[in-house]
């Protein structure tokens, strides 16, 4: 575990180098889905503090006993949101990065109000427009942003994408960073196990990894988010 997280930094380093920009400018975001006891707690062991993850109640299960003891723990959700889950996500996580409907936008206001937390957000935008993919398309994208800080305030401070995986990803990553330019965006979530390179090149704060870092999984998800 030490080596390939050992090698992933390296890899970070060295592309954001080659474009000009500071390492430490991009977060490694572990995507810990689905990953049993021993391999999360080998890559804390690390040093490892940010972590993805795919469903509230499975991320609840794997770090509540956990978190207590690591203050500096960041959780991130990345994968799909329900409405009815808000309550749980805004209580829990610290990032939610699939922000992509108004219904859902309403409902996280609402628990923000009542729980006096406010997790930051970003919008995940379908640069593909796939039709089984969730996201706001990038034609709407502008109106949705306004929405989301206006009528909900909410701290939206990015935006987040997963490219089709039969396309060049780097014309996803530039229209993503494009729509976050004209937004005063300061965040991308973009990339993932084979292709956070190019997602440095154009712009990425935060790189989803989960392969690179743990191996193959041992259980079948669907491979749109690490």
């Amino acid at each position: 575990m030490a080596e390939r997280v050992a090698a992933v930094r390296a890899r970070i380093a060295t592309v954001a180098r080659s474009v000009g920009r500071d390492p430490a400018s991009i977060t490694l975001t572990a995507v810990s889905k689905t990953q049993p006891a021993e391999a999360i707690d080998a890559i804390l062991a690390t040093g490892q503090r940010v972590f993805g993850e795919n469903r509230v109640q499975e991320a609840e299960s794997r770090w509540t006993e956990r978190s207590p003891s690591l203050p500096d723990l960041e959780l991130r959700l990345i994968g799909p949101l329900q409405s009815n889950k808000a309550a749980d996500a805004v209580a829990f996580f610290d990032v939610i990065e699939t922000l992509d409907r108004e219904k859902l936008a309403r409902a996280l206001a609402e628990q923000i109000q009542k729980r006096g937390r406010s997790p930051r957000m970003l919008i995940q935008v379908n640069t593909g427009a796939e039709p089984q993919k969730a996201g706001v398309l990038p034609k709407e994208a502008d109106a949705f942003i306004a929405i989301a800080r206006e009528t909900y305030g909410l701290t939206v401070e990015g935006l987040m994408a997963i490219p089709p995986a039969e396309d060049a990803p780097g014309l996803h990553f530039a229209l993503l960073a494009r729509i976050a330019e004209r937004n005063g965006l300061p965040v991308l979530s973009m990339g993932m196990s084979g292709d956070y390179e190019t997602a440095i090149r154009f712009g990425a704060t935060h790189v989803r990894v989960g392969t690179a870092l743990f191996g193959e999984r041992n259980s079948p998800e669907a491979p749109s988010i690490a």
